[in-house]
């Protein structure tokens, strides 16, 4: 029986997700922090299951694992697996789906969030604090700004209609069209959609167009009352130049779910900045999700094991 290691099971929940029989599976709850302590951990598993881009497999780690013969991603798009390495060393690099709800979900949960200042309000009534401290921002009749109108931006643009928003779109290669068909404006550029809206919301994929798209002079380009809300990937965004903005209240407050280094270490900034409402990266984090991620990650290694590898990345 091959050995499986589930990486990143942080509620330890995968193993009671889906029927792992034909495997001898193990879980580990604890994030690896270094590429030594996971070669260690999992050196003798021929499968491993890794949760999205949480834990990275370089060339080297692949190089180091002489046993794997198959890698499962929840999702089919991960950055942080080298692929051509993967190719090299024998490895099956499987994927599989997800969905894009419940990302739509937690953006709006940011939103109104920081909209209504949920959190220090819900803090101050569980311990005895002043009884309404802070005037809320309206969402009916303001701006709010997507970029990328994908699968998810297409749902929040939506969602701000029946808030009764306005709602602007750009990105390189979003027309007109296509904006109108999501009830969205198309800005004429990037500079105009930050200047106009009272919210900007990233929906874009990561790369090397995409990366450092925000950086301290597009955000200088906001509403000092415009919040930023990222539940893409951080990379689009400087956050050195993020976190000097919030600190120095150039814009009025932050909605984060992604970050360059997960977990986010202690003592990093925004665990701390008033202007920040942060969550672990929990937007793919719901039951429907999960289970979809373990059940089809089980057929994965079964279709694999049966010579008939499914979902395939490599």
């Amino acid at each position: 029986m091959l050995r499986c290691a589930v990486l990143d099971d942080y509620q330890d929940v995968a193993l009671g997700l889906a029927d792992w029989s034909r495997v001898s599976a193990r879980s580990y709850r604890d994030h690896f922090t270094g590429l030594d302590d996971l070669v260690t951990a999992v050196h003798d598993c021929e499968i491993i299951v890794a949760m999205r881009e949480r834990t990275p497999f370089p060339a080297d780690v692949f190089a180091r694992l002489p046993n794997l013969r198959l890698l499962v991603t929840t999702g089919m798009r991960n950055a942080s697996i080298d692929l051509a390495a993967a190719r090299d060393n024998g490895v099956t690099v499987c994927g599989t789906g997800a969905g894009s709800t419940p990302t739509v979900e937690l953006t709006w949960a940011l939103i109104l969030g920081l909209a209504r200042h949920l959190l220090p309000e819900a803090t101050a009534l569980r311990t005895g604090g002043p009884w309404q401290q802070t005037v809320g921002a309206d969402l009916h009749g303001r701006t709010l700004g997507l970029l990328g109108l994908g699968r998810i931006g297409s749902r929040v643009a939506a969602v701000g209609q029946a808030f009764g928003m306005d709602v602007v779109a750009w990105s390189r290669n979003l027309t007109k069209e296509r904006a109108a068909e999501c009830g969205a404006r198309l800005a004429p550029d990037l500079d105009a959609l930050l200047a106009a809206s009272d919210v900007v919301s990233l929906h874009l994929v990561l790369s090397d167009r995409t990366r450092g798209l925000l950086g301290a002079r597009e955000l200088d380009l906001m509403k000092p009352t415009a919040h930023l809300i990222n539940t893409s990937r951080a990379a689009i965004v400087d956050q050195d130049a993020l976190a000097a903005a919030l600190r120095e209240g150039r814009i009025a407050g932050a909605g984060l779910d992604v970050y360059d280094v997960e977990p986010l270490p202690e003592g990093h900034e925004f665990r701390t900045l008033p202007n920040v409402l942060a969550t672990p990266h929990l937007g793919y984090v719901t039951e429907l999700n999960y289970g979809t991620y373990f059940r089809e990650a089980v057929e994965d290694i079964d279709a694999f094991l049966d010579g008939t590898p499914i979902r395939q990345l490599t």
